[in-house]
């Protein structure tokens, strides 16, 4: 296709630009990367999903599942200008890499099915963009099939969008049957039309005449939109006169740049269409480097260089690992950054490294053996800096692990903090209350594939266990009860005697002991004893699990000259604290946590539906503030229904619901469900 935007922009060549394709799963980026680097000569042969040997897809996991796990990074260059591709995943579980990507690029592509009813998944992503004013435009996928409506797309999409889009091309279509089908498209800036060839760029034709009314509405939508952005771009609309395309491609620019914009593309990545028009928008139309690095505080005119680091791997040849995109100035092989010495500068194509003599500004380059870098690290010569780096996402989805060989504790620790330096959004640690294990992620897949690793790059054999709940029991009534420890085992025995008074506290306000003895009953020095037996008999009560918010007396108790001490007494106090739960009215405690849940509107009902049958109680729902069209429900759920409830949220929402919980406060838990939670507790043993 010849390059009809201004020729002036080939005479001054931009300096490197990175692009991240970003969109829902299925939605066809790793094809569309392909594509990409096949017209600028990266490849000569493209890979394809289905035969696992796509440049994006290049590691075991994302083979074995068809899907993307984590971003690949690669270098390739257009007319003479160096390009740096980002593909992202798309599944939710790993949202994380695409927001890292989407932070250091200078413009995203968000790819969508070209199917109207999967709009919604994109809106998280477009959310993420706006919040963070990173400039994106759209590039409508498969649309080589019949009866594709881009018109039921584009207002789908525009429903989701907080900036409007602006259709730079309309399609030409073809009679195919009873349906028709896209057999090119005519440029709305530059009026001319061409046709779609296989295997060959597309071919310049003459405008259809069915389609000239339809592309002077479209284009006078187009300079509309670009008017509201430029008072001499109205001034002209309103004269009747005729922009230039100069004009109006100036203002797709600098729009673009200022995130004010969409621009709408469409084609198929599988079929190669629309893909040399896509190319041709991003050298003329995608901002500089320089926009990228205002956005992230950096001047770009300062002579220090400066890096910022957007992803953390480890690599059994080169240790630490990092990506990084060179916001100013220049990089090379003994700088300094934080403490690291550069060795090894490497640019990044896939899973290979090439070496570097320097990355200069606005290029992607990778640093092996680094110790103080890590994700979201704004670092240059001088040192730290502060950065704008959003936080990961928070933990939607957990479960427990155990080591099958012993000895490997230690090993799983550091293999699961590296884990958690190359996602954010992978978390681990153990249960205050249980003490178990817990890795926390996106969703099941994404942990399923943490545990992968664990195995196969660390050599881990791991077990799940389903997380266990902080289930806690406390009293109704007061009690009291007397333990006397009494042995005689030859020479001198075991003697303890204390007499206690059980009495219920408020909700949340622990525990407390006290001692009321008279006459010397008991000595001064063992009534710590009574306290620590007392301390040890709570730690499990009547039903199993440990006894909070009561209050211990001491009021009486016997020794023995000879045969008292600390362990006796000890003992004693256990026997009393044990004796007097269960004539208190013992009963269950279950954490409760407040969750906040994040749904489209059209969901609502559904997720209310999600919520009671979890045995959720609704504190009230509200519009979700900055999201258009997104409703936020207010929740009180026992924490055992959130363990997966992502799962089934997500099922609901069409992927796009996500909750935030933090820990509430503890209730009574009767009935069936208390007795099911103490059975189940004695059979496990725990």
């Amino acid at each position: 296709m010849p390059d009809t935007a201004r020729s002036t922009s080939s005479s001054h060549p931009h300096p490197p630009r990175v692009a991240a394709l970003i969109g829902p799963y299925s939605s066809g980026k790793t094809s569309l990367l392909e594509s990409l680097l096949c017209a600028t000569g990266r490849i000569h042969r493209k890979g394809t999903i289905r035969d696992h040997n796509t440049v994006g897809d290049n590691n075991p996991q994302s083979r074995t599942r068809e899907m993307s796990t984590e971003l690949t990074c690669i270098q390739t260059s257009y007319l003479g200008e160096e390009w740096h591709f980002i593909d992202c995943p798309g599944s939710v579980d790993f949202a994380q890499d695409a927001r890292e990507a989407a932070m250091i690029c200078d413009v995203a592509i968000v790819v969508i099915d070209c199917d109207p009813g999967r709009v919604m998944t994109v809106a998280p992503i477009l959310k993420f963009l706006d919040r963070n004013r990173i400039p994106h435009l759209v590039f409508i996928n498969k649309t080589d099939h019949a009866g594709i409506r881009l018109r039921d797309n584009i207002d789908a999409l525009q429903s989701i969008s907080e900036r409007p889009l602006v259709l730079r091309e309309i399609p030409i279509r073809e009679a195919d049957g009873n349906d028709e089908t896209i057999t090119g498209f005519v440029d709305i800036v530059s009026e001319r039309a061409y046709q779609y060839l296989e295997g060959q760029p597309s071919k310049l034709i003459t405008m259809p005449s069915n389609l000239k009314s339809r592309e002077g509405e479209a284009r006078e939508g187009l300079l509309e939109t670009l008017a509201d952005f430029d008072d001499n771009l109205l001034e002209q609309i309103l004269e009747d006169q005729t922009p230039a395309p100069d004009t109006i491609y100036d203002n797709l620019q600098q729009d673009l740049a200022k995130d004010l914009i969409v621009p709408v593309f469409f084609g198929s990545a599988e079929q190669d269409h629309g893909i040399v028009r896509l190319l041709k928008a991003l050298r003329h139309e995608a901002p500089s480097s320089d926009v990228c690095a205002h956005r992230l505080g950096i001047d770009p005119e300062d002579s220090q260089t400066v890096l910022q680091v957007f992803k953390t791997v480890h690599l059994s040849h080169a240790g630490r690992f990092c990506f990084a995109r060179v916001l100013s100035g220049q990089v090379k092989n003994g700088d300094v950054f934080g403490g690291d010495k550069v060795s090894g500068l490497c640019s990044v194509i896939a899973d290979k490294h090439e070496k570097l003599e320097r990355g200069v500004t606005g290029a992607i380059v990778g640093l092996p053996r680094t110790e103080h870098l890590r994700t979201g690290t704004l670092i240059g010569t001088d040192g730290l800096m502060d950065n704008l780096w959003p936080d990961p996402l928070p933990p939607l989805y957990e479960t427990g692990l155990e080591v099958t060989k012993p000895g490997d504790d230690v090993k799983l620790t550091e293999a699961l903090r590296h884990l958690c330096e190359q996602d954010r959004s992978l978390g681990f640690g153990h249960h205050e209350s249980t003490g178990q294990l817990i890795l926390s992620g996106q969703g099941d897949i994404h942990l399923q594939c943490a545990l992968a690793q664990l195995r196969d790059h660390y050599h881990l054999e791991i077990a799940t266990t389903p997380v266990l709940t902080g289930y806690q029991e406390t009293i109704r009534r007061p009690s009291s009860a007397r333990g006397r420890y009494k042995k005689q085992t030859g020479g001198h025995g075991q003697f303890g005697d204390a007499a206690i008074e059980l009495r219920p506290q408020g909700r949340g306000d622990g525990f407390e002991f006290s001692e009321h003895i008279v006459g010397g009953a008991i000595p001064r020095q063992y009534i710590s004893a009574v306290e620590k037996g007392v301390r040890d008999g709570l730690r499990s009560g009547s039903l199993g699990f440990p006894v909070v918010d009561v209050a211990v007396k001491l009021v009486d108790g016997s020794f023995h000259a000879v045969d008292s001490s600390d362990q006796a007494f000890q003992m004693a106090g256990r026997i009393a604290i044990t004796e007097a739960l269960k004539v208190a009215g013992p009963v269950l405690l279950e954490p409760v946590d407040h969750c906040t849940i994040s749904i489209p509107s059209d969901f609502t009902s559904k997720a209310q539906r999600l919520v009671s049958t979890r045995r959720g109680q609704i504190l009230g729902f509200n519009a979700k503030d900055g999201w258009q069209g997104w409703d936020e429900i207010e929740v009180q759920m026992p924490t055992s229904e959130t363990a997966d409830m992502v799962t089934e949220l997500r099922s609901l929402t069409q992927g796009t619901g996500f909750f935030t919980r933090r820990y509430s406060h503890m209730q009574e838990l009767t009935g069936k469900q208390a007795d099911m939670v103490v059975s189940q507790h004695a059979i496990d043993g725990k």
